[in-house]
């Protein structure tokens, strides 16, 4: 106390104006803050998820079982059952507004898309990613979009050699002799690879077990749990080691890098090339890397972006396949279905249009990403002070005043389990719930996101799905699971199954 009356009367001074500048501010956006929220007719969120409206220490016991248990993501319906479908979080650095609204989720990611960024992913991301599509926000993100948007067309992704190629190399580590094998883990390695191919001109072999294989997909995979454990919130963090996070992530940003390099000096060729037979039929072979680096001059860019795409194309088409799979196996009826539907192929390799055009193939895709969604929950944080249309006063129905810097996270995974949307068997697996196209969910149905930020490469992965669904069908007479338990969660970038998928084959 002495040396604070002891304090120069200049120093006092500036200590009181610097406090009185941070309280006028504070009350200022208080302020501000309600009448904004009257203005719009707003209405306080009725419940929170935790007790303590400071940090949310008190739900971190929980946290911690449940991701012992594995249940993270499964626990998240029963929570929107007690709190409602709009709740409120208040956690270690942030507010949050969790929802399942289907009305609040497109406003969020189509009606008011300008008042919410994702920017915030990036101290977890750019490690691994760079700055890309799925970090960056505004004029940066449009470029991103823009820039990889047409190596996404109708034409490329119609072109099924590559992946009529790469099924024949995932055959080959199939059993047929009623030996249990995990499918999960080959077809993460067959979405590497188309991937690789499709991205770089040339896979890395993983189905081949080529000597780029081992080394590649296991440090993209350690890289990729990094990304999760950086964006964990303090102290939770503290439990995860990040030791060998920035040695994988500099190994596949150097891998992929000599792809880029290769990209820049196949378009530097072309430009010198005279118009011969042969390089005719080089340029119709499309290549991704070498897209990009014809449209840009950045090579870090065209590696941001790569290493984007690369995330997204190898794991949401696994984790799909792999959900879908461990459920078919449990149906054999379901699998006779399927078998019945593509018997006109006569056992040859179907085309785009004939793809697209089998129904229940559609409809138990359709249902894998219902049931478990690959990005089972995401958000998006408040760019100014917003709303939300509902989910406010004791009933619900009332906007939702959204403050600057607050995050609305939205949980597709319980959302896709409203028994009000898809029936009291919500929870079941069963594919015929598609079949007679009454079913129109809409912003309720979300496994590719939706507004500007909508996947752009959702019916590739859907076409490769399903290529790989079709031939599997024609391929093996019955497909019988080894594995007893339900359906159980792995903490990942997407979701799959804990214990793979362990199936047995039978050949025709």
């Amino acid at each position: 106390m002495t040396r604070i009356l002891n304090l120069q009367p200049s120093v006092v001074l500036v200590l009181v104006t610097v406090l009185g500048a941070i309280i006028y501010r504070s009350l200022k956006s208080f302020f501000i803050r309600r009448q904004f929220a009257r203005a719009h007719g707003c209405e306080p969120v009725a419940k929170a998820m935790n007790k303590d409206p400071f940090f949310g220490l008190d739900t971190i016991p929980r946290t911690l079982r449940l991701i012992k248990e594995n249940r993270i993501i499964a626990s998240t319906p029963d929570f929107f059952r007690r709190f409602g479908n709009t709740h409120t979080f208040q956690g270690v650095s942030s507010f949050q507004i969790l929802t399942i609204e289907p009305e609040n989720i497109k406003t969020v990611l189509s009606l008011n898309f300008k008042d919410y960024g994702l920017n915030f992913r990036l101290p977890s991301f750019k490690p691994l990613l760079g700055e890309g599509i799925f970090d960056t926000d505004g004029e940066q993100w449009a470029s991103s979009r823009a820039l990889i948007r047409p190596s996404f067309t109708r034409d490329q992704v119609a072109d099924l050699t590559m992946l009529e190629n790469l099924i024949q190399d995932f055959f080959a580590l199939l059993p047929s002799d009623d030996e249990t094998v995990d499918l999960q883990d080959l077809f993460f390695r067959y979405t590497i690879d188309s991937a690789t191919e499709f991205l770089f001109g040339q896979s890395v072999g993983t189905l081949k077990k080529t000597e780029s294989e081992p080394v590649f997909a296991e440090a993209f995979y350690k890289a990729q749990q990094s990304i999760l454990t950086r964006g964990i919130p303090f102290p939770l963090k503290l439990l995860f080691s990040h030791d060998e996070a920035q040695e994988h992530n500099d190994f596949c940003r150097t891998f992929v890098r000599q792809f880029v390099d290769e990209a820049f000096e196949a378009v530097e060729l072309k430009k010198t090339e005279t118009e011969t037979p042969e390089s005719e039929t080089q340029r119709t072979r499309f290549i991704f890397s070498h897209e990009l680096a014809a449209r840009t001059t950045d090579r870090t860019r065209v590696l941001d972006e790569l290493m984007n795409v690369l995330l997204a194309g190898r794991d949401t088409t696994a984790s799909l396949l792999s959900n879908l799979f461990f459920k078919l196996a449990k149906n054999p009826a379901m699998w006779d279905k399927l078998r019945r539907e593509v018997a006109f192929l006569e056992g040859r390799p179907p085309t785009y249009s004939e793809l697209n055009n089998l129904k229940y193939v559609q409809c138990c895709m359709n249902e894998s990403l219902r049931l478990h969604p690959v990005v089972p929950r995401n958000q998006r944080k408040a760019l100014r002070n917003t709303v939300l249309p509902v989910g406010g006063g004791k009933d619900g129905l009332s906007p939702v005043f959204v403050p600057e810097g607050a995050f609305v996270s939205y949980n597709v995974y319980a959302m896709h389990r409203r028994t009000d949307i898809y029936g009291p068997d919500a929870e079941e697996f069963r594919p015929e719930r598609w079949e007679d196209g009454k079913l129109q969910p809409r912003w309720g149905y979300l496994p590719f996101n939706g507004g500007p930020r909508i996947c752009i490469g959702q019916r590739y992965a859907l076409t490769e799905a399903g290529y790989v669904l079709v031939r599997m069908v024609q391929r093996f007479r019955a497909m019988e699971s080894r594995d007893s338990g339900e359906w159980e969660e792995s903490r990942g970038i997407t979701v799959t199954s804990k214990n793979g998928t362990k199936v047995a084959l039978t050949a025709e």
